[in-house]
């Protein structure tokens, strides 16, 4: 009678359980609402206006996505080197800031479909007459990027003879080489773009484009969200698909870009 006993409770535990199990795999498919991170000092993706309004082609994009999954979404602006630990710890539920999906990243975060693969570019000063931006021609050369970012892996990884000046913010890193403390930056290209057109017009200019190192660089710009969090992550990743069938994302991509951001 024990053993009988003991089997009912292993039995009832493990219903219990697999109740459990399949409740909380229902609670996570019931998104209604979703909170997004962003660092909104990354334009044209994403931006802090005048007014204090987070703006720009993933702020339009999530939106887009969050009307096509029928979900309410909340924007939470974060300092970049605090958004994936922000994300772990419960501020928002998925970051969209412009973020690469690099094997480094995927040990902490998933990463959905993504949505962007764009070139990785160098700038300097208009002085410089140039193409070379190999490490040897730019040894003892002074060179900005935005910290904890793949570019600033990048260069860490092979521009160990040149001076690395790592910055919060990718404005700071524009500020130093418009101002003559920095000889070149390496970033998004785009972003890039949106400097040279703008505040960078008569200082500075495009010198060549960076190969990829698919170890640092990964697939392309993605949304990450929670390791456990796969339900979010399924369809969020089904509305990108759709959104890049039905004209949505170019439609929103034409409205910010002048290239293709799907293809580098």
């Amino acid at each position: 009678m024990r053993v009988t006993g003991l089997l009912a409770a292993a039995v009832i535990a493990a219903g219990a359980m697999a109740g459990a199990s399949s409740a909380a795999f229902a609670q996570q498919k019931e998104w209604k609402e979703i909170r997004i991170g962003t660092e909104g000092a990354y334009p044209p993706w994403n931006n802090l206006n005048a007014s204090g309004q987070l703006e720009g082609f993933e702020i339009d994009y999530g939106n887009a996505l969050c009307e096509k999954m029928k979900v309410k979404c909340t924007w939470v602006a974060q300092d970049w080197d605090g958004i994936i630990p922000a994300l772990l710890a419960g501020k928002y539920d998925m970051i969209m800031a412009g973020m690469n999906a690099t094997e480094e990243r995927a040990k902490k975060v998933s990463f959905t479909t993504t949505y962007s693969r764009t070139p990785i570019s160098m700038i300097a000063g208009k002085s410089v007459t140039s193409t070379d931006i190999s490490p040897a021609a730019l040894k003892g050369k002074t060179i900005g990027a935005q910290g904890s970012t793949i570019h600033a892996n990048y260069l860490e990884k092979y521009y160990k003879d040149s001076q690395i000046k790592l910055y919060p913010t990718q404005e700071e890193a524009n500020l130093d080489l418009k101002n003559g403390r920095l000889d070149y930056i390496v970033a998004d290209k785009l972003a890039l773009i949106d400097f040279i057109d703008g505040q960078g017009k008569d200082c500075c200019k495009f010198v060549a484009d960076v190969k990829r190192d698919p170890t640092i660089h990964g697939p392309g710009v993605a949304a990450a969200y929670r390791k456990e969090d796969t339900a979010l992550g399924a369809m969020v990743s089904k509305a990108i698909e759709e959104s890049i069938k039905d004209g949505t994302h170019k439609k929103i991509m034409d409205k910010y870009f002048k290239v293709n951001i799907l293809t580098d």
